[in-house]
């Protein structure tokens, strides 16, 4: 497996051939073909290291989309002053698939990995439940129905209809 660790944006990356990476927006089109910067190139047992890049090294990827990524909430709080200020960010991303890295007329057969497309996860175990089998359920008769009501109520105290009458004595206030 040869993967190069990769500068864009200043910040480092491990590019590893036929997956993709996300790095900070860059102003490149959908489609473009862009050119990194390698710091590092690893080949099995052969490991290259750059004073800072290695001369030659060519490291060339196709931006796949542009997609932003999750909100991140600021709340600045000041009880004394009454200061409350929220705000978010959502940083803007660029995900890129590495296509080659080596030297510029080297020919390798590189294995493409296809990205997974995103699902969430919670949606699926529900889809396939409902496909697989549907849940008839039974209806229950009204008398057996009335019971379990009757049973569920049963622990807990019976509200009576009748006002209950105070019995409590007033007390006369005596003058000092």
């Amino acid at each position: 497996m040869r993967y190069a660790i990769v500068e864009s944006g200043g910040k480092q990356y491990k590019a590893v051939e036929g997956q993709t990476i996300e790095v900070d927006r860059l102003a490149d089109k959908q489609g473009a073909q862009v050119d990194l910067l390698a710091l590092l190139m690893a080949d099995g047992e052969e490991v290259m290291v750059g004073t800072p890049t290695i001369g030659g090294l060519q490291v060339r990827a196709t931006v796949m989309d542009h997609f932003r990524g999750e909100k991140i909430f600021r709340f600045k709080y000041s009880p004394k002053k009454r200061i409350r200020v929220r705000g978010g960010h959502r940083q803007q991303y660029t995900r890129l698939m590495v296509d080659f890295i080596g030297r510029p007329g080297e020919t390798r057969k590189v294995e493409k990995v296809e990205p997974k497309p995103f699902v969430e996860k919670e949606a699926e175990p529900k889809a396939r439940e409902a496909e697989a089998e549907p849940k008839a359920r039974a209806p229950q008769p009204k008398a057996a129905a009335t019971s379990a009501r009757k049973k569920a109520a049963a622990g807990k105290p019976e509200r009576s209809s009748e006002k209950k009458t105070s019995t409590k004595k007033s007390s006369k206030s005596t003058v000092r």
